[in-house]
């Protein structure tokens, strides 16, 4: 099939196995149980191959359901920037969503994100605020509205519909100019302006579809933009300004829960209890060891893991570190626990590229006039 949009990159060679003797190797240990059997077209990923056709026929009556307007489509009247990716397990989306809503303030424009709040045990269509408990609102909507917690303000909602979550927003925050959705990239009920794909550094994997591979669905597909971690490399694409690159690095200071800022530095030597419930927990691991820290002892969880029933080590001596995104949960139990935020180093390119696209949509949509965009007085 010929390639309708830009293409990710080749996936990296999985990393040698960690010796045994050494704790710290586990932090550079090759992905687990599904992501292990992605990267690679063998024996079990031939196996669960037809069950990928099957999947890959429901996908395509899907879309076409929505190219003919069997299924309805609708748009919330502002442009809709959606950040997402096709395959299954984390590509640093939030990061990214934080960093579009920076760059859009500081063109002086609105922005309000919407997302679907994975793994809330609400079912409501509810704002998330610095406030919000992760159980209510989802961790990275709830981690979002902490991020902007200082201002400017960045209205943040969540629904299962994302057009319910756009509508609420508007109605909430008529003056809002730009709707960011965080994730979404398949859920075409919602009409978009501008489509940002992004992959991790394993790319599309073995290319085969869930629950073979990775992708939820085929690629390539037609989308507007590309960002890959792993480095500014070049991008193989038919559109050459299509695609660009990214860099994940963690924030040079962890955070405590009242927000004060501890330096990494400060705390090599110490032995630490790193906990990371995300979709690659390897990666945090691995970028802590590469800060120089000690990890005495690593522990990957489920990605969105609610941490209700989770036991820290007895052993009073190691110091809690965590991912940003965990610490929304970890803290109402453990608020001695350090966060450590992930950054996301973007190709300055990138952004004027999102303004290209924006510009046309930001000319022909009205807007209704809000107040002017100021930090909150300290």
């Amino acid at each position: 099939m010929a390639a309708s949009g830009p293409q990710p990159p080749s996936p990296s060679p999985a990393p040698s196995p960690p010796s045994s003797s050494s704790p710290q190797a586990v932090g550079n240990s090759p992905p687990r149980g599904p992501q292990q059997i992605w990267q690679s077209r063998g024996i079990a990923a031939w196996a669960l191959w037809p069950l990928s056709l099957l999947y890959g026929s429901l996908v395509e009556l899907r879309r076409v359901l929505y190219q003919r307007g069997i299924l309805k489509t609708e748009h919330p009247g502002r442009p809709v920037v959606v950040v997402g990716n096709v395959i299954a397990g984390g590509a640093g989306k939030t990061p990214v969503v934080i960093a579009l809503v920076r760059h859009l303030q500081a063109r002086g424009l609105r922005a309000g994100v919407i997302s679907r709040g994975y793994g809330r045990a609400t079912t409501d269509c509810r704002a998330a605020t610095a406030a919000s408990l992760a159980s209510e609102v989802g961790d990275e909507p709830a981690l979002i509205a902490r991020s902007f917690a200082n201002g400017p303000e960045v209205p943040v909602f969540v629904a299962s519909r994302r057009i319910t979550a756009a509508r609420a927003l508007l109605a909430a925050h008529p003056g809002t100019d730009v709707i960011v959705c965080d994730d979404g990239l398949q859920h075409l009920a919602l009409q978009r302006d501008l489509e940002i794909c992004i992959f991790n550094d394993q790319g599309i994997g073995n290319g085969f579809l869930l629950p073979a591979g990775p992708l939820r669905e085929p690629w390539p597909r037609t989308v507007d933009l590309v960002l890959h971690a792993g480095g500014m490399a070049p991008v193989q694409t038919e559109s050459p300004n299509s695609a660009f690159g990214m860099r994940r690095d963690l924030a040079p200071c962890a955070l405590q829960s009242d927000g004060t800022q501890v330096p990494l530095s400060k705390l090599e030597g110490q032995p630490l209890h790193a906990v990371a419930a995300v979709a690659r927990p390897e990666d945090f691991f691995g970028m802590l060891q590469a800060k120089g820290l000690t990890l005495a002892h690593t522990e990957p969880l489920p990605d969105h893991y609610d941490f209700n029933s989770w036991k820290r080590l007895s052993d009073k001596r190691y110091t809690l570190i965590c991912t940003e995104k965990d610490a929304v949960k970890l803290w109402a139990q453990h608020p001695d626990a350090l966060a450590v935020p992930l950054q996301v180093l973007i190709d300055p390119a990138f952004f004027a590229a999102v303004d290209a696209h924006l510009d046309g949509c930001l000319a022909a949509t009205p807007t209704t006039p809000g107040p002017p965009l100021s930090s909150p007085s300290a």
